[in-house]
């Protein structure tokens, strides 16, 4: 084996670990969030509009900006192929078709570059996150109620999903994940 054929089936393990590593978080927060994503579009529209909501509470979506334009995801090059297992899996689990599922896997495993950029901002502020799967993946950023809510489609600008778009809400509900802290019990 040359020492880029290694490369390249080292590469293709740790793009399967992470898509294994993804699907278990989805699996373990809960991911069936349809309702949520209605209600924090929903809210959104209602408290973006308030006009006793304060400046200073408003994340600034141009400090997050990638500078990325848009692809067109119907000719996009994507790292997971059509008919692989993982995009199967993903689109029997959560009930979506293979271009959707690729879709999502591929949005989903860079999503972590378009949530630590509005981190910088939220600060203290920020409570959780959730991505929403289904048709429309969705990163629901959930934070205390002195923010306002927001709404921002994010253009990802590393490779590996270079040019995809990921929304993202900012809901003021101060809701916290689901998920328990190493060694904290549940009630």
């Amino acid at each position: 084996m040359t020492n880029n054929q290694k490369g390249n089936s080292m590469a293709k393990r740790l793009i399967s670990m992470m898509v294994i590593a993804t699907a278990s978080m989805w699996a373990l927060t809960g991911c069936d969030n349809a309702t949520d994503s209605v209600d924090a579009t929903e809210q959104t529209t209602e408290t973006a509009t308030d006009p006793t909501a304060s400046a200073a509470d408003t994340i600034d979506w141009s400090l997050v900006d990638s500078g990325e334009k848009p692809a067109d995801p119907t000719n996009y090059k994507y790292p997971f192929a059509i008919d692989s297992q993982n995009v199967r899996d993903y689109a029997d689990y959560f009930k979506v078709d293979a271009a959707t599922a690729q879709h999502n896997l591929t949005v989903s495993m860079a999503s972590n570059e378009a949530l630590s950029k509005a981190l910088d901002q939220l600060s203290e502020t920020y409570v959780s996150h959730e991505l929403t799967d289904g048709n429309e993946m969705t990163l629901i950023i959930h934070t205390t109620p002195d923010v306002a809510a927001s709404r921002y489609d994010y253009v990802l600008s590393d490779d590996f999903a270079k040019g995809l778009v990921l929304p993202i809400v900012i809901q003021p509900d101060g809701k916290k994940g689901d998920v328990k802290a190493h060694g904290e019990m549940s009630e």
